[in-house]
C-alpha cells in the first residue's frame, strides 16, 4: 500500500487528542497558580498548542499571555496523557529565586503562590483544582523522587 494511503487510513482511524504546555514556575516550595474563569479552583500558566508550534514555544508564549512573564524552558519534566479527555499536556519546571511580579492577562484573572497542596485542595473556601491539574502537580511530584526515572528490563529475550 503507497505511504500516502497508509497514512491516511492510520490517522482516519486513529484518535485525535489535543496538545497542550503547561509550566510549573517554583518560588520557596510554592507554584505560580491561576485563576481562570474557564477552569475551576486554581490552575497552572499553560495552554493549547497552536498548529505546528513546538511545546517549548507554545508553553513560553501561554505564560507570557496570562502572566506578563517571559520564560525560557528547558527539556520537559513530564508528559501527561489523559487517554480519557484525549488529551496530551507537555510539562516543563522552572524554579526562580525571587518571586517575580505577576500580572495575570489573557485568560488568567488572579494569580497567586501557592503550595501545590493548596492549589490541589483549595484556599480561602474556593474549590479544588480540577482534574488535569492534579494529575500534573502529581506527576511533578512523583518525577522528582528518587528512582522515578529507573526503569528495570523484565525480558532480555523479547
Amino acid at each position: 500500500m503507497p505511504a500516502p494511503v497508509r497514512r491516511t487510513i492510520v490517522r482516519a482511524a486513529t484518535p485525535g487528542f489535543t496538545v497542550g504546555a503547561v509550566l510549573v514556575l517554583v518560588h520557596d516550595g510554592r507554584v505560580l497558580a491561576l485563576s481562570q474563569p474557564h477552569r475551576v479552583g486554581w490552575s497552572l500558566p499553560g495552554g493549547l498548542l497552536d498548529a505546528g508550534e513546538p511545546p517549548h514555544r507554545g508553553v513560553e508564549r501561554e505564560v507570557r499571555e496570562e502572566t506578563g512573564l517571559r520564560v525560557r524552558v528547558g527539556l520537559p519534566l513530564t508528559t501527561q496523557v489523559n487517554a480519557v479527555r484525549r488529551r496530551v499536556d507537555v510539562v516543563y519546571r522552572v524554579e526562580v529565586r525571587s518571586a517575580p511580579h505577576v500580572a495575570p492577562g489573557g485568560e488568567a484573572v488572579a494569580a497567586r503562590w501557592l503550595t501545590p497542596e493548596e492549589v490541589v485542595a483549595g484556599v480561602d473556601g474556593g474549590p479544588a483544582a480540577d482534574g488535569p491539574t492534579r494529575e500534573i502537580l502529581s506527576l511533578v511530584a512523583r518525577a522528582g523522587e528518587p528512582g522515578a526515572h529507573d526503569g528495570v528490563l523484565l525480558d532480555a529475550d523479547a
